[in-house]
């Protein structure tokens, strides 16, 4: 090899010398030029792996260094005695340290004891990893083969699909060309000793109305029982330009459309609620009275204090904290999020849809299959037009402005004008003083338990509206008193209409008696003949 190198070396010198012409002409050119590409590329291929091991080195020299630096800001910054950290944790360490110190006499004398025990700690996790691996493979082997085995047993699907049902609901014609869906319960309109209209909450339907109420309580207390879809849910037509006060108004208008001819008490559940605001703010000469199951409010309410909002937020979870935000502030981005949820055409849990953190017995509830089976046909019927507008309508709703305050439904006096002429009016002529507010009775049912509209809110409406009779439930929550309980369906009425009368007496028209012609004239005869005599006697 070292010849080759020779001869490669003195030919190039030899050529040099030489000149290229008369290299050419000698035929030294050709083979010296294959002679240096072979040592070219054997230099190439030495140069590689020489430059990959040199950066290899550097890599690791550069390791080193850079943990002796940070061993040395450590020592310099957190490890000195002056430090935060060690004036917290050095006596508790070294208590320790100190209790397990007769551990070291096990240790050999030439070893440091740091350095010992980090190895063998290293060495127990090694150990114990090997030895836990097989347990672990064999169980995830065994939970494979039996969920295998599950998913060929069973026939049903584990995400259960929505279902869109036939229509079933009566409609009306709203004087701006909209269709209203609507459903009756209970007895007859003219059998009606009560009437009540019910809008639903959020992903709810006109098939909510009361959750598990029996004919029989209505047949027994005389009462009426009307709900319906909000605009763009269910079956009814949406609405170009929804707020409160337009739907105060569709529901004045499905009063008169569906016979509801005397003043009717409106249903709020959750925060389904700020219909039955709007209706006592927009429509009061209409309503009988209002029953509210945990109201909601609009959580920006200005009146509220700081320790009713603290009271508030502070019972939501962070995803329905996030949701709250988005509707008031990116109301846009909440497609997307319903498009992954409910309106995706999956069932769901409502927990998880809703963002709700549930109590004892509203999770005893939930997970039941009467209720599952209840809500899951009462959201198929609510995303029947799968648009996502109405339920981002509705999140916007509750977080803007609604035009009202319910302070508003306080009663006081009304004041007809400004300046001394007008108090002094209303001084002397106290009989003439108008009311301002809502005159009816309001029932509101709070849940102690209750997460999803915390009771901070039922007591926030006591506050401003202090004439609200507010009844306090212990040991209820959201769910709980207002879905498949009898018993407190039965408390609710007995409170509200007092003991059952059942309902009233229907009219019967009044029977027509035929008269013959003979007696027809004797009868114009007498009339005839009476007036004559009443004009004499006048004279």
């Amino acid at each position: 090899m070292s010849e080759v190198n020779e001869s490669a070396a003195w030919r190039g010198e030899f050529t040099g010398l030489l000149g290229e012409d008369v290299a050419k002409a000698n035929g030294y050119s050709d083979s010296s030029a294959a002679v240096d590409g072979g040592a070219a590329a054997a230099a190439e291929v030495g140069d590689w792996r020489f430059q990959v091991a040199e950066f290899a080195k550097g890599a690791a020299e550069m390791s080193v260094e850079f943990g002796k630096g940070v061993r040395d800001v450590m020592k310099q910054s957190i490890l000195r005695d002056d430090s935060v950290i060690m004036r917290k944790f050095k006596g508790p360490c070294l208590k320790i340290l100190g209790k397990l110190g007769f551990l070291n006499e096990y240790l050999p004398e030439d070893r440091d004891p740091v350095h010992a025990w980090t190895v063998i700690a290293c060495v127990w996790v090694f150990l114990l990893a090997d030895a836990a691996y097989p347990i672990v493979t064999d169980r995830l082997n065994k939970n494979c083969a039996v969920l295998i085995v599950n998913i060929t047993q069973t026939s049903t699907p584990l995400v259960k699909k929505m279902k869109v049902h036939p229509t079933s609901a009566s409609l009306i014609l709203l004087p701006d060309g909209r269709r209203l869906a609507y459903q009756e319960q209970g007895v007859p309109a003219d059998q009606a000793r009560y009437s009540m209209i019910v809008p639903h909450s959020f992903l709810s339907s006109r098939i909510a109305g009361i959750p598990g109420l029996k004919g029989a309580l209505l047949q027994e207390f005389g009462v009426r029982l009307v709900t319906y879809d909000l605009p763009g849910f269910g079956e009814s037509d949406p609405h170009p330009d929804r707020d409160l006060e337009s739907s105060a108004l569709d529901m004045l208008h499905l009063s008169y459309a569906a016979n509801v001819t005397d003043k009717f008490w409106v249903v709020g559940y959750s925060d389904g609620s700020k219909y039955a605001w709007a209706a006592l703010h927009y429509i009061p000469d209409r309503l009988a009275g209002a029953i509210m199951l945990a109201p909601m409010v609009n959580p920006y309410e200005q009146r509220l204090t700081k320790e009713e909002r603290r009271r508030i937020w502070g019972t939501w979870t962070v995803n329905k904290k996030m949701m709250y935000f988005l509707a008031r502030k990116f109301p846009r981005l909440l497609p997307y999020f319903y498009r992954r949820s409910f309106l995706s055409g999956n069932h769901g849990q409502i927990d998880k849809w809703l963002s709700l953190s549930l109590g004892k017995r509203d999770r005893a509830l939930v997970e039941g299959r009467i209720f599952e089976d209840f809500w899951q046909r009462d959201v198929e019927e609510s995303v029947r037009q799968a648009n996502a507008k109405p339920f981002v309508e509705e999140a916007v709703l509750q977080v803007s402005n609604w035009g009202f305050s319910i302070a508003e439904l306080n009663v006081q006096n009304k004041r007809t004008g400004k300046g001394i002429i007008s108090w002094l009016k209303s001084v002397y002529n106290p009989a003439e003083k108008p009311l301002n507010g809502f005159l009816g009775p309001i029932h509101i049912w709070q849940g102690a338990e209750d997460t999803v509209v915390p009771p901070s809110m039922s007591d926030f409406v006591h506050r401003v509206v202090p004439d609200v009779m507010l009844h306090k439930l212990p040991y209820e929550g959201h769910f709980s008193y207002f879905y498949f309980c009898d018993e407190c369906h039965r408390q609710i009425f007995t409170v509200v209409f007092g003991n059952p009368q059942g309902p009233l007496a229907p009219k019967e028209d009044p029977i027509p008696i035929e008269v013959d012609d003979e007696e027809k004239t004797e009868v114009i005869f007498s009339d005839t003949t009476t007036d004559i005599d009443n004009a004499s006697t006048i004279a």
